[in-house]
Parts: C-alpha cells; sequence; structure tokens
C-alpha cells in the first residue's frame, strides 16, 4: 500500500516538473495562454470566447414583449 502510494507521488511530481519545464527552467518564462482569445488562429476565424460572446449579448437591447409577440406571429402566418 506505501509503495503504490510513494510511486503515485513520485509520477505526479514527475508530470508537474514536466509540464512546467518552461515555467520553472526558462528565465522570464510562463504557462502558455490557453485561452480562446489568445490563440490567434482562432481569432483570425472570427471564433471568440464564450465569455465575450455573452458579454457583447447582454450589451444588446432587448425585444419587448410586444415586439417578440410580432416576431412570433408574423412566423407563425
Amino acid at each position: 500500500m506505501l509503495g503504490t502510494l510513494l510511486i503515485t507521488l513520485l509520477i505526479v511530481a514527475i508530470c508537474i516538473v514536466l509540464l512546467g519545464v518552461k515555467v520553472f527552467f526558462v528565465k522570464g518564462g510562463k504557462f502558455p495562454n490557453g485561452h480562446v482569445s489568445g490563440n490567434k488562429a482562432m481569432r483570425d476565424r472570427g471564433i471568440g470566447c464564450v465569455q465575450s460572446q455573452d458579454r457583447e449579448a447582454q450589451k444588446k437591447s432587448r425585444f419587448s414583449i410586444d415586439e417578440l409577440e410580432k416576431a412570433l406571429n408574423d412566423s407563425m402566418n
């Protein structure tokens, strides 16, 4: 039981060191930006962050009840 725990801790420690090689061993190193907005290829395709899209949607004016009913009636006819 203790051997399994030690092996597991050793494997986790090795993984952390390997994932953080750039952070730990390169001067001024940092983890890469994994956010959608930090990816140039995604921005070029027009793909944005869900949080940013939600923020933009919240800024848009809301439909009034009358406008929604009118749109619904128009779509049914």
